[in-house]
This record gives structure tokens, C-alpha cells and sequence, in this order.
């Protein structure tokens, strides 16, 4: 069972953020929002995060991104994403790749 949105987040209920609107809207563990829309989410928020970030991807990064998509099971990629985000979140990333 997911956590409520103040788990994951800065959120203080009585705070009338952004982050309450959105788990009056749409409930505290996103209920109101399909997998899809989930999915649409990430991606946005994904493509935010990182162009916000130095250094350039590896190409081989796109190609392994590829093999994952064609190769893993939808559960197999949901696992991915959890752990590449709880990562991310919590901070064991490699240094950026610099090419001269």
C-alpha cells in the first residue's frame, strides 16, 4: 500500500501548497490518477529534473534504456524505476560523465 503524499514530500497539511491542492484533488496516494497519468507525470517531471543537471548521457545509457524497454517485463520496469527514483532521491548517483 503507498504512503499519503506528505511521506514522499516537504507537504504540511493546513499549508495551502501546491502539494495540498493536489491531494485534495486528486487523494493523498494519488488514487484519482491512473497509471498513465502517473506515468505522464514522471516522464514530465523526469525530463525537468534532468535538464536541470551538468554533464552529457552516454550514449550507451540511451542503448541500455532501449534493452530494458524491449527485454523487461512492465513489472521488471516499474522495479527499475523505483530504485533508479529512490536513488535519486537519497542522493547514490555516480559523478556526472565530463567529455572533452
Amino acid at each position: 500500500m503507498s504512503k499519503p503524499l506528505g511521506y514522499y514530500t516537504a507537504y504540511t497539511p493546513g499549508d495551502d501548497s501546491l502539494l495540498e491542492k493536489l491531494q485534495e484533488e486528486y487523494g493523498s496516494t494519488f488514487e484519482k490518477i491512473s497509471k498513465r497519468e502517473k506515468l505522464v507525470i514522471l516522464t514530465v517531471l523526469a525530463s525537468h529534473l534532468g535538464c536541470q543537471l551538468e554533464g552529457d548521457v552516454r550514449s550507451e545509457i540511451f542503448a541500455v534504456a532501449a534493452e530494458m524497454r524491449d527485454q523487461l517485463s512492465s513489472p521488471d520496469q516499474a522495479g527499475v524505476m523505483f530504485a533508479i527514483i529512490s536513488q535519486i532521491r537519497w542522493g547514490q548517483n555516480a559523478e556526472p560523465v565530463h567529455h572533452s
